[in-house]
């Protein structure tokens, strides 16, 4: 895989990460084509249980490469969005890989803007160094989101402040994002990856069936009326319970008081 997109396997964890640091980790078509590859290839893998995306340097990323993307853009035509209904810019962002039912945790190391905030709000979990910044710099371009960016703003964020990024084009702080639901947590910069890690190690811990039918629910239920999802919701999770066999093993693990990860006066390591 080109330097430009760096994938490594570390036992069940996918580590991906954006390595154009000089343009702070923008993407381009290459990176695009190569993300594609690393998210089809964790998908497919069944030794891999989790991925981690983050970039070198001091972004994350910022976003789609214009060097690349804008010349391209202005000569498609405006059947573009339509032909590309199933192709997410990054992969995850829309179409078949938007559905990996892996987690997929974001650790956010700076600058997350355009298609940065795209491609973040895509994954499951995400975890920012109090360096993070977030924007929605589409607008001062001529462009808005088309990734994702104002369906996933407004679902997780609410409508007040996906207008705020989406109609300043202006950059908020981390412990806004945290406010705003946008991160799950914000660390001290330089314990960033070991946070990320903790995390993954407790969806490790966690039975991958019952993980992934929960993921698969939660994107199911998206948009349905409750009635609705109260009914996806029973027939995922009864399912689930009738048909793992592990069910039983970790239930008695909890009553011998052995399980991984407990708190308290019967506390075990994760």
């Amino acid at each position: 895989m080109s330097a430009k997109v760096l994938y490594q396997k570390r036992d069940a964890v996918a580590y991906i990460t954006l390595n154009r640091p000089e343009v702070k980790n923008a993407i381009d078509i290459e990176c695009h084509e190569l993300l594609c590859a690393a998210w089809r290839d964790f998908r497919d893998d069944p030794a891999l249980r989790v991925a981690v995306i983050t970039g070198t340097g001091d972004a994350f990323t910022a976003g789609a490469d214009l060097k690349t993307h804008a010349p391209e853009w202005q000569t498609v035509g405006p059947m573009v969005g339509r032909e590309r209904l199933e192709d997410g810019l990054c992969g995850i962002t829309r179409g078949p890989l938007s559905r990996v039912s892996k987690p997929i945790v974001a650790a956010i190391n700076g600058w997350c803007v355009g298609h940065g905030v795209e491609l973040a709000m895509a994954c499951d979990i995400r975890i920012a160094s109090e360096r993070a910044q977030f924007g929605t710099f589409e607008v001062r371009r001529g462009m808005h989101p088309a990734d994702g960016g104002i369906v996933r703003l407004v679902n997780t964020c609410g409508v007040g402040v996906a207008l705020e990024l989406l109609l300043t084009g202006e950059p908020i702080s981390a412990e806004r994002a945290l406010t705003a639901n946008m991160v799950a947590r914000v660390v001290p910069h330089e314990k960033l990856m070991a946070e990320t890690d903790a995390v993954v190690q407790r969806i490790l811990r966690c039975d991958q069936a019952a993980v992934e039918s929960a993921k698969e629910t939660v994107l199911e239920i998206i948009g349905r009326p409750l009635h609705d999802q109260l009914r996806v919701e029973a027939m995922w999770g009864y399912a689930l319970c009738g048909g793992n066999a592990t069910v039983q093993e970790r239930s008695q693990n909890f009553f011998d008081k052995v399980d991984r990860g407990r708190v308290g006066a019967t506390s075990t390591p994760l």
